[in-house]
């Protein structure tokens, strides 16, 4: 895809005007070539300073200056009654504002007048309709990290309300941008695909169906290779694992292992083919993610179709059902009724 081929187009330049964190413009000595797509500055802000994600990606924006996309404001959020929300909103703050120069401000509409662009990075998934509805009525592009909602219904009103905006967006885990998933999903090697499996770690989080959380990440990179098309699912809890299975419409098999214990290590993707198996090496990181998301601020295309991440949702749904009728078969039709 373009925008990983980019991550190889290094060529040092001679002196260029940056906009820094805090706005003002500053000379570079040396740097990338900025890409095409970066065909002006952008300010781009954060509502939700309550995850890791948020230092993370400000570090990326800062170290990239050619994307052309300088992090200027932000807007806490933050949800009272959730610990892992409620106990570190304020740190992730500070940070942004000590160590990153952003402003910090008390309102969504008042973020909205200072920015281009926004990052929606709220830990919970419950904020994120309301959070996005003002972004998508003003017309301002917006990524929404995962998970897009904490429900299907959120998540289709969420695209819902894209389309009447005609305002783009996209969501995603990182995982889905592993170096990797190119190769793995085009492979001569290989032959033709048969089953998929990814795995990543299993960690819900309270308010949350289960794999919204931590499994979205897996989910995200075995839709990345398989795209859509899957038709039933069934999952199974073990000890020290949590597993959906799900059986695609052209007959491949698509799987998801979340690992519950340290057990053994293994690759986040394993392809078996007719001829072969691939599997993917090392970690994904943030910077495939903010590569896609600033080539989507500047050009308005999302890095794939948002129908791929509503059939994410009614999978993780289904895997929901099925946990709770002690693992029958789930149609995603059923959830499309």
């Amino acid at each position: 895809m373009a925008h990983l081929r980019l991550l190889a187009v290094v060529v040092l330049v001679t002196t260029c005007g940056v906009m820094r964190a805090d706005g003002r413009w500053g000379r570079q000595e040396s740097g990338a070539t900025s890409p095409g797509w970066a065909v002006r500055n952008l300010r781009a802000g954060i509502i939700g300073t309550d995850t890791s994600h948020v230092p993370a990606f400000a570090k990326i924006l800062r170290s990239h200056p050619e994307w052309k996309i300088s992090l200027v404001a932000a807007f806490k959020g933050g949800s009272p009654d959730l610990p892992i929300s409620a106990d570190r909103v304020e740190g992730f703050a500070r940070t942004l504002r000590d160590e990153f120069a952003v402003e910090l401000v008390e309102s969504i509409d008042a973020l909205l007048e200072k920015v281009d662009v926004v990052l929606l990075t709220s830990v919970d998934g419950r904020s994120h309709l309301e959070q996005v509805t003002p972004v998508l009525k003003s017309g301002k592009r917006v990524f929404v990290d995962k998970p897009l909602a904490a429900s299907l219904e959120d998540a289709r009103r969420i695209v819902e309300l894209a389309e009447h905006t005609r305002t783009p967006f996209f969501s995603s885990s990182s995982f889905r941008f592993h170096p990797d998933i190119p190769r793995l999903r085009d492979n001569p090697a290989v032959g033709r695909v048969t089953r998929v499996q990814a795995t990543s770690a299993m960690n819900t989080l309270v308010f949350h169906p289960d794999l919204f959380f931590y499994g979205i990440h897996g989910i995200e990179a075995l839709y990345a290779v398989m795209g859509t098309g899957c038709a039933t699912l069934s999952r199974r809890i073990e000890e020290d694992s949590d597993v959906t299975t799900c059986k695609w419409k052209d007959g491949r098999i698509g799987v998801y292992h979340g690992t519950l214990g340290p057990g053994a290590k293994q690759p986040l993707l394993r392809i078996w083919g007719e001829n072969g198996t691939t599997e993917a090496s090392g970690s994904a990181g943030y910077s495939g993610l903010l590569l896609a998301a600033a080539e989507f601020f500047h050009t308005g295309r999302p890095p794939f179709d948002v129908a791929e991440t509503l059939e994410i949702f009614e999978f993780m749904t289904a895997a929901q059902l099925s946990k709770e009728r002690n693992g029958a078969e789930v149609s995603l039709a059923e959830l499309r009724k």
